[in-house]
Parts: C-alpha cells; sequence; structure tokens
C-alpha cells in the first residue's frame, strides 16, 4: 500500500489494486485513523485502501452509503481480521477484532483526494451486537 495524492474510484474500486473487480463486494476497505492511531499504525499497514477520521465506520450496517470526496460507495460487510495479521505484528489480529474496517464497493464513481469530507448518506442503524 502506498499513499496518494487522489485516488480515482471506479465501479470495481482503485485501478491497479489487486481487488479491483466491478461484481466484488470487496473493492474497497475503509477504516477509521483513530482506530490505527490507538495501535500505533499508519494509513494503509492493514491493507486499508482509505482511511477516515471523525466517522464511526464500525456497526454501519450493509447497504449504507458514504460520500468520499466526490466518489460514493456503499457499505457491504464487516472486515474481519485474519491471521496476516499477526504477520504485520504479533498480536494485530486480535487488537483488531471488531474493528478491522468495513468492505465496500463503489456506487458513483468519482475522485478523492486526503481531507476530502466523509459524510453518511443514508440514516445508518446499528447492526446488533452478537454475544456468544
Amino acid at each position: 500500500m502506498r499513499p496518494l495524492v487522489e485516488a480515482k474510484l471506479l465501479r470495481g474500486g482503485i485501478p491497479g489494486d489487486r481487488h479491483f473487480a466491478p461484481e466484488s463486494a470487496r473493492q474497497l476497505l475503509l477504516i477509521e485513523a483513530e482506530t490505527l492511531a490507538s495501535l500505533g499504525l499508519a494509513p494503509g499497514a492493514v491493507k486499508d485502501n482509505i482511511t477516515v477520521q471523525g466517522v464511526r465506520l464500525m456497526g454501519l450496517p450493509a447497504g449504507t452509503r458514504l460520500a468520499l470526496g466526490r466518489a460514493e460507495v456503499e457499505i457491504t460487510d464487516e472486515c474481519y481480521p485474519c491471521t496476516r495479521m499477526d504477520e504485520i505484528r504479533q498480536g494485530l489480529m486480535a487488537d483488531l477484532a471488531g474493528r478491522r474496517g468495513m468492505m465496500a464497493r463503489v456506487v458513483r464513481p468519482g475522485r478523492v483526494r486526503p481531507g476530502d469530507p466523509v459524510r453518511v448518506l443514508q440514516p445508518a442503524e446499528p447492526r446488533p451486537e452478537v454475544v456468544g
């Protein structure tokens, strides 16, 4: 992962990204800057495509739409940490449980730049917490 001064989001994700696929529900991984900061990690460290600040992503239900710069994305599912996180740093998989980020797909192509506003476009109801 490398920082960009601008990303062009297309139906399929970010051109050149290994997960670029127009039919995929896993085109982008969005994560909260606050999560990365609390773990001492830089944006992109956990293979996230877009880092947002000041918007609570975790718990947004599938179907929630977000405006990112001139683009619009739709949340598809939570991204659950895998064992690859422990390759980055031992114990990171456990540290990211419940806060790895949300997967999304591009529904309106557009450009996004660092510092662009991020807005929830649809009212989002929290997902029910599973106790088990």
